[in-house]
């Protein structure tokens, strides 16, 4: 124990060294910057960026747009978090879209994207992002980059080996971190060894649509489940999941779960595992989620609560899981394109352990097991290893590929890439980060066809990068150009919230399938108001409905009298635009949610109360014209129980 502590300790500090004192300006050397670096990174105005990349926000609940390489910011796409500019959370549409099982839950912890794939490649129609905290998947639509499909996950806490897809996008998955019990019940802490599971959750996706449905869970022993990537190629069935504290501990877990020399990574196959739920297998369990899908025809969002899913006891379908014992404390779960090799990176190993995929289906074939685990078969270390890449650095924690033989890791301790050839696994070249690097990405690197062009790491503290903007400071990410044989600093730029993963993809593939608008022929939306003829203002009790219209530079009507303290009035907008980028902005004043932002053909909705007699004004927050500023109106509220009619000019 006391030997463990001296390592922990002993890291710290070369931490705290590594990110305080390493160079603080662009010098000649190692990782400094060359000359046309600028050159490299710059895109002329009027041109396109070679790259998307979807970098998660972590404690935002969000996740951003960038271009590479220029590392110029285009978009935070809201998911997890209510978002103002967007009224994302706020109006009447989206609200639904952040219910939970515990209620309205307007944030959490997006820690991973994933592009969905076809035939192994990136296919550029959806980004998968999981919340960590309350366990949820969502789908981000690419035609709109926007959030369509939020699903919760039950028996679950701290999602994080999530949310990455298999080869077709036939699943996502969601691995739980924090083992509960399941079902939930009160019962002592104590407890936990034997007691606890972990969920492994295996989200369908429909081939034509999109739609997300549980298929089955996979209960797992109560290990901590970390991170997990797909199989291709060869190996395509099968997932491979990282875990940590197989000691089973509760408490002190930096010491506690962190005993045993080897931990490992659970190979499942999922499509032994999909056979036998299709001919009857699995145990339906009570249950309580929230499926909340946004339909883009009718620009509203439901929210239906689920009470049942589907789980599967691992030990009752022979040969369907295994563990792979890892050292020590592995964090990343990788495979390279072939499939071939699953990489570990154990946070607290000297080395890099790979394992092969072939020497694992050999092994599993002549049975060479070394005891089990919960009636789980464990393979023997040595007979699934592939290689060990030798002093990499300190700290391992993910790994991807370029495609041409080569991974690269991010050391989190030493802060540094490190390229190795997979192999040989040989060290090639190394690359300091500013600094403590945690996750990296190259664009298509986790898919059979990397686009192999730079890579992008995401520091966790920046320290000097910056100007200073007081104790709390913007995180980082760096740029690297990957195409020779030594990798090259090009860029830092700064992140929104706690980047902790990204997927890139080459912008070729997604542009193209960018809407511009949204048709009004249709617009399905139950309060559409397309055309003037459709403007009107209607009570019903204490209930007021404005059926408006906007279109540069007026709104439709732009002014209403008859409103009283007390009422409800729902504002119900439709931009009448048909021309791309002609967004229109609508805010009133004593509204408590926020502004709508509402693009050409879409309908959104707000509430407002009005708590005092007055003529109160409202505006369009959004520039669309010389005129902007004259887009602009009035309602006037009347005390509670006057007799003064409802009337609204129509703008004509």
């Amino acid at each position: 124990m006391k030997k463990y502590s001296s390592l922990i300790l002993g890291a710290l500090g070369l931490a705290a060294l590594m990110s305080g004192c390493q160079p603080k300006s662009k010098t000649t050397g190692n990782g400094a910057l060359t000359s046309n670096a600028a050159e490299r990174v710059y895109v002329n105005p009027g041109e396109h960026d070679e790259f998307y990349a979807f970098i998660s926000g972590g404690f935002s609940g969000q996740m951003s747009v960038y271009g590479l390489p220029s590392g110029r910011l285009f978009k935070v796409i809201p998911v997890f978090s209510q978002d103002a500019e967007k009224a994302w959370g706020y109006n009447e549409e989206t609200k639904p879209m952040l219910n939970t099982s515990h209620g309205f839950v307007p944030w959490d912890d997006a820690h991973h994207p994933d592009i969905s794939q076809t035939n192994g490649e990136l296919d550029g129609r959806y980004v998968f992002i999981n919340g960590n905290n309350t366990p949820r998947i969502a789908k981000v639509d690419l035609s709109v980059f926007e959030t369509t499909e939020i699903i919760e996950i039950p028996n679950s806490a701290g999602n994080h080996s999530s949310s990455f897809v298999t080869e077709n996008t036939e699943y996502v998955v969601a691995g739980t971190r924090f083992s509960v019990p399941v079902p939930q019940r009160d019962m002592p802490i104590s407890e936990y060894k034997g007691n606890f599971k972990g969920a492994l959750s295996f989200i369908s996706v429909d081939p034509e649509d999109g739609g997300m449905d549980i298929k089955f869970q996979l209960l797992m022993p109560g290990f901590d489940y970390d991170l997990s990537h797909p199989g291709r190629g060869a190996s395509h069935g099968w997932f491979f999941f990282t875990t940590y504290n197989t000691e089973e501990a509760n408490t002190l877990m930096e010491v506690n779960a962190s005993q045993n020399d080897k931990d490992f990574i659970a190979a499942v196959n999922w499509k032994k595992i999909e056979e036998y739920v299709n001919n009857g297998g699995g145990k339906k369990m009570p249950a309580n989620y929230a499926h909340n899908v946004y339909n883009e025809e009718t620009h509203t969002a439901t929210s239906t609560m689920k009470k049942e899913v589907l789980v599967v006891d691992p030990t009752e379908v022979p040969g369907a899981v295994y563990f792979l014992p890892t050292p020590k404390s592995p964090h990343g779960c990788d495979v390279d394109p072939t499939g071939e090799y699953i990489v570990g990176n154990g946070k607290l190993s000297a080395d890099l352990t790979v394992h092969s995929f072939t020497k694992m289906l050999a092994a599993i074939e002549s049975e060479k097991f070394d005891g089990d685990a919960y009636g789980i078969p464990i393979l023997k270390f040595e007979d699934v290893l592939a290689g060990t890449v030798k002093s990499g650095g300190l700290g391992p924690l993910h790994t991807e590929f370029d495609g041409n033989g080569n991974a690269y890791t991010t050391f989190f301790i030493s802060s540094e890439v490190v390229k190795w050839n997979v192999g040989t696994w040989e060290v090639i070249d190394r690359q300091p980060c500013y600094y403590s690097v945690g996750h990296l990405m190259i664009p298509g690197g986790n898919s059979r066809k990397p686009f192999g062009k730079y890579v992008v790491a995401m520091n966790k503290i920046t320290k000097d990068r910056y100007l200073p903007t007081g104790p709390e400071v913007t995180q980082s990410a760096q740029l690297y150009d990957i195409s020779g044989e030594k990798m090259e600093l090009l860029l830092d730029f700064p992140t929104v919230g706690e980047p902790h993963y990204a997927a890139g993809i080459a912008a070729d593939i997604v542009k193209e399938r960018s809407k511009k608008i949204y048709e009004l022929s249709k617009n399905k939306h139950k309060y559409a108001t397309t055309s003037d003829a459709d403007v009107r203002v209607e009570r019903n009790g204490k209930e007021v409905h404005v059926y408006m219209s906007m279109i540069r530079s007026h709104f439709n009507p732009d002014n209403i009298e008859g409103i009283k303290v007390g009422d409800k009035v729902y504002f119900h907008v439709t931009n009448l635009e048909q021309d791309y980028d002609v967004p229109h902005g609508v805010s009133m004043i004593g509204a408590n949610t926020s502004e709508l932002l509402i693009m050409p053909g879409q309908t959104e909705t707000f509430v407002w109360e009005p708590k005092q007699v007055g003529v109160w004004p409202f505006y369009c927050t959004d520039f669309c014209s010389a005129l902007h500023q004259e887009m602009q109106g009035y309602v006037r509220v009347s005390p509670a129980g006057s007799n003064i009619d409802l009337k609204w000019s129509l703008g004509e």
